[in-house]
């Protein structure tokens, strides 16, 4: 098995807050109006493959995908039996939920505000800075992604292979070691490559699974970035800064 072989161990992990806000976004659902059986089913296919690649999921993962289901299945009793439950008029189990979702969420804003602050204050010079000689702007700013965009990309390539037979999977033998010499190799080459493109001409979904091992490997060491151009837009590997 290629888990037992390699793990990859991330040091910083994004939470099921995260997740969850990603999977939102990327429905372009209403946060108070959250589609429970939609979001539920999404959410367990992420943990899914987090599981196949031997993440380390956080056990507040296995927390929030308790609490889903609980809401999922109060969502299907009559409105009736959920008023005498909770002894309350006017109660929709996703409230606690949407509460914690929506608090997170302007901690982060604040704190993505507070960085881009930071990064203009950097680019601001006074009158002894005059001659400071600034490199060309980039034409195109590019955003780091974070990992569940990364896992949704994996998943869209994975599924693109049919199940293999337990000969064809035993038969065969890559290493995540390889796949890291390859990405590198690439990389040395061109200045970056489609996140697609490190799947191109591959027909077997354990050197698909090696391959992203290596890439989120990379990652962690600093070795690579991945970014995109816009919100859930084509993610483009290339050589880290420095």
């Amino acid at each position: 098995m290629l888990q037992e072989e390699y793990k990859v161990e991330l040091e910083v992990f994004e939470g099921p807050l995260d997740l969850l806000l990603y999977l939102i976004k990327k429905d372009e659902v209403d946060i108070y109006d959250i589609p429970i059986e939609r979001i539920t089913n999404q959410y367990m296919k992420y943990m899914e493959v987090m599981r196949m690649l031997d993440l380390n999921i956080a056990g507040d993962f296995l927390v929030m995908a308790a609490t889903l289901m609980m809401i999922k299945s109060r969502m299907l009793l009559p409105v009736e039996e959920r008023k005498e439950e909770d002894d309350e008029d006017d109660n929709d189990p996703r409230w606690d939920l949407v509460r914690q979702l929506v608090e997170y969420k302007k901690f982060k804003d604040v704190a993505l505000h507070l960085e881009e602050c930071e990064f203009v204050q950097e680019n601001i010079f006074g009158r002894n800075g005059e001659g400071v000689q600034l490199g060309p702007e980039m034409e195109l700013a590019m955003q780091d992604v974070n990992i569940f965009d990364l896992i949704s990309a994996f998943n869209e390539a994975l599924s693109k292979v049919e199940r293999e037979d337990l000969k064809e999977i035993f038969s065969e033998r890559f290493t995540v070691a390889d796949k890291i010499e390859l990405i590198v190799s690439t990389l040395e080459r061109t200045e970056k490559m489609a996140f697609s493109s490190l799947f191109s001409g591959m027909v077997s979904r354990g050197e698909i699974v090696c391959t992203f091992l290596a890439l989120l490997e990379l990652i962690r060491l600093k070795q690579v970035q991945a970014r995109q151009d816009s919100v859930f837009g084509e993610i483009v590997i290339v050589k880290a800064e420095g």
